[in-house]
């Protein structure tokens, strides 16, 4: 019972970080499994639906954005990583999580550097993570359209940077984060 997990959405601006944990099943091999960022939007849905289906076990938690300004987002990482191993039905032999850092966990696990091009399971979890985070921003877009969450999933390009200038904040928003902060006047 070996899980791997990663997490997408460190880098945004608005809306949760969200961790994926996920164990395969050696006798249900998943083709063309790698780090998400290096799929296509089609593929990783494909490979998702398919995760789900194949995976023994598969969760996903998050922090939502007040949680990560008040813990900071390397925190609000591994907390969500933390989330989505606990919610697993199953005692873990060992955890391999993509990067450098560990939560606090009651079982072995190891930081792997690039693990989600590495080991499938951490592959699985970051796919599924991913696609999580972008269909939650999808959704967000249908609130507050301004801000075309749809399009740049919160990344702060220019026109998003140019929407919080023009509407200000909303919610999702992580005041924590300079461009936030900058439009609030909390920093210069």
């Amino acid at each position: 019972m070996i899980c791997g997990t990663d997490e997408a959405g460190r880098g945004p601006i608005a809306g949760p970080v969200v961790a994926a944990a996920v164990v395969l099943d050696p006798n249900q091999p998943i083709a063309g499994l790698n780090d998400s960022k290096k799929l296509s939007e089609k593929k990783r849905a494909a490979l998702s639906q398919e995760i789900k289906e194949k995976a023994l076990y598969w969760s996903i938690a998050q922090c939502d954005a007040d949680e990560i300004d008040a813990i900071n987002i390397l925190q609000a990482s591994l907390l969500a990583m933390k989330r989505a191993i606990e919610a697993l039905p199953v005692a873990l032999e060992k955890v391999l999580v993509d990067g450098n850092k560990l939560p606090e966990l009651k079982v072995p696990a190891e930081a792997v550097v690039g693990g989600d091009a590495i080991h499938p399971c951490i592959s699985a979890a970051s796919i599924l993570a991913k696609v999580e985070r972008d269909r939650q921003m999808l959704a967000w877009h249908e609130h507050y359209p301004q801000y075309d969450f749809a399009k740049h999933k919160a990344y702060p390009t220019p026109a998003h940077l140019a929407a919080i200038q023009q509407h200000g904040i909303c919610p999702i928003h992580r005041r924590s984060f300079k461009p936030v902060a900058r439009v609030l006047g909390l920093v210069d």
